[in-house]
């Protein structure tokens, strides 16, 4: 029953009528016993501080923050965690007794999928198609655990710029002008959109993978590449793990509890299959 007791969290970007976020944290919030309902709120972009500046006003516990929205929300908060200034982008909003701190979840959550799904990066060499807000999101951890981290985009700018970034975190990562590098690699990770929309190419070429590759999508479903990489005998690990774990930690962020994972999980698995 929502009451005028009852909190508010929820996620701000556009568009967001897709998102399997509010089934996952309405159910943790109900198990808990926790008085707080959470809702998607598409925002125009002329209004992206107005939402945001809503938090406060209206006592939110908190929000996510999703495309495209990501890099431009931290010029509308108080502080920003380490890790999201490293990432130049927040997925996470608390609202700490008025103050709006700015987190990134997203990286921590692939890193709990990997380790979910058995994948350990620990003196692993590991190719990365894509140099966006995605990958910037979880290369901060792969460049720590990674024996080498090699890095393709086809925006050398971009490019540049994270490796630059990254090699303040690990001597052993690279920018590569093209992805044949992926024949030396362990382990291949897409953080491209290439392959959220039907007909969409693959994001590299096929011919260079092999059987001993573990193929890794940030997209929540099984991509043509991972289909490609499934028929190889490759072991694959689709981005649903990082979607979970990404909400889970925002979750544990928002309520200073621990969340709980089998009720969170069954909730978004039943969105999901229902997709």
């Amino acid at each position: 029953m929502i009451t005028a007791h009852t909190k508010l969290a929820g996620l701000i970007g556009n568009p967001v009528g897709h998102s399997l976020s509010p089934a996952m944290h309405n159910a943790g919030f109900e198990h808990l016993g926790i008085d707080c309902r959470y809702m998607a709120f598409p925002v125009a972009p002329d209004l992206l501080g107005d939402a945001i500046r809503s938090i406060r006003a209206l006592h939110f516990l908190g929000a996510n923050i999703t495309i495209p929205y990501k890099e431009k929300a931290i010029q509308f908060l108080d502080d920003i965690h380490e890790e999201a200034k490293f990432i130049g982008a927040v997925n996470t909003i608390v609202n700490d007794n008025g103050r709006l701190v700015g987190h990134n979840t997203d990286g921590r959550g692939f890193m709990r999928s990997m380790e979910e799904a058995g994948v350990t990066l620990t003196g692993k060499r590991v190719f990365m198609a894509g140099a966006g807000g995605a990958a910037r999101a979880i290369t901060y951890y792969i460049a720590k655990e990674a024996a080498q981290l090699r890095i393709f985009d086809v925006d050398a700018v971009k490019l540049a710029a994270l490796v630059d970034d990254l090699k303040k975190v690990s001597p052993d990562v690279y920018a590569e002008s093209s992805t044949n590098a992926i024949t030396a690699a362990d382990i291949l990770i897409n953080a491209t959109p290439i392959g959220l929309h039907y007909g969409d190419p693959l994001p590299v070429d096929k011919t260079l993978l092999r059987e001993h590759h573990i193929v890794c999508d940030v997209i929540y479903k099984d991509t043509p590449l991972l289909v490609e990489a499934k028929s190889l005998g490759c072991l694959t690990v689709n981005g649903l793990g990082m979607l979970f774990w990404q909400g889970v930690l925002a979750f544990e962020l928002w309520t200073n509890t621990t969340a709980p994972v089998d009720v969170m999980r069954n909730a978004l698995m039943d969105g999901y299959n229902r997709l």
